[in-house]
């Protein structure tokens, strides 16, 4: 019966790490969207030079760990840790994103490009207009593993400071003495409920905006 006093009396606290969670987790998704297309669309079309290069800044975000990356962010922009844990991780994800992305606009027919610019658009113009929403459809059911992995990695932010669900789920413990399986099944029941709710959004957002003679999930 204590242990479900103790859940009752702390679950405002939990909750209020769950939203900062989610405020994480957005945060850093919009990063990665953004620098994702920007290195998808600078490796397909910018060039060899600008391809290369590209191509060394996934590289390299990918290869460190988002542990070193946190604390490397952490001491060189000296900003709050909730800040620092968005553009840490939103860097990350973006390198990872940039080859959902290139994959998906690789999927889309050269020949569409070429009819735009054949119409007046420039380059530039035909890349936003006609590839990359096409493109962005495509890569909805990729994504939704991408979406997975950084709900779970928000969790790491717990060690520049950022007091969110699972930080507060380590101070319950340690000032309740004890009830941690209770308190971390809690926690992970909660990562399991966005990861779950999140994907199926995007499951139905995929459906509703398939692209006709594209291959589509079972």
């Amino acid at each position: 019966m204590e242990i479900w006093k103790v859940l009752g009396a702390e679950s405002p606290y939990l909750f209020a790490g769950l939203l900062i969670t989610i405020e994480l987790l957005a945060g850093l998704l919009t990063i990665g969207f953004i620098g994702g297309l920007i290195l998808a669309v600078a490796e397909v079309y910018g060039g060899k030079l600008l391809s290369t290069l590209t191509a060394g800044i996934q590289r390299a975000l990918r290869a460190i760990p988002a542990l070193v990356l946190l604390f490397l962010s952490y001491y060189a922009l000296n900003l709050p840790p909730l800040f620092t844990a968005i553009i840490a991780l939103g860097l990350r994800s973006s390198a990872y994103q940039s080859q959902i992305f290139r994959g998906s606009i690789q999927a889309i027919k050269s020949g569409q490009l070429l009819a735009a610019r054949s119409m007046g658009m420039s380059k530039l113009q035909g890349i936003w207009y006609v590839v990359l929403p096409q493109a962005i459809r495509l890569a909805i059911g990729p994504w939704s593993n991408e979406y997975a992995s950084e709900t779970k990695d928000t969790s790491l932010a717990y060690v520049i400071g950022v007091v969110e669900i699972m930080r507060r789920s380590r101070y319950i413990i340690s000032y309740t003495y004890g009830n941690a399986l209770l308190i971390y099944g809690i926690v992970a029941l909660v990562y399991l409920i966005i990861t779950r709710a999140g994907n199926a959004i995007l499951y139905w957002l995929e459906s509703k905006l398939w692209v006709p003679g594209f291959e589509k999930r079972g």
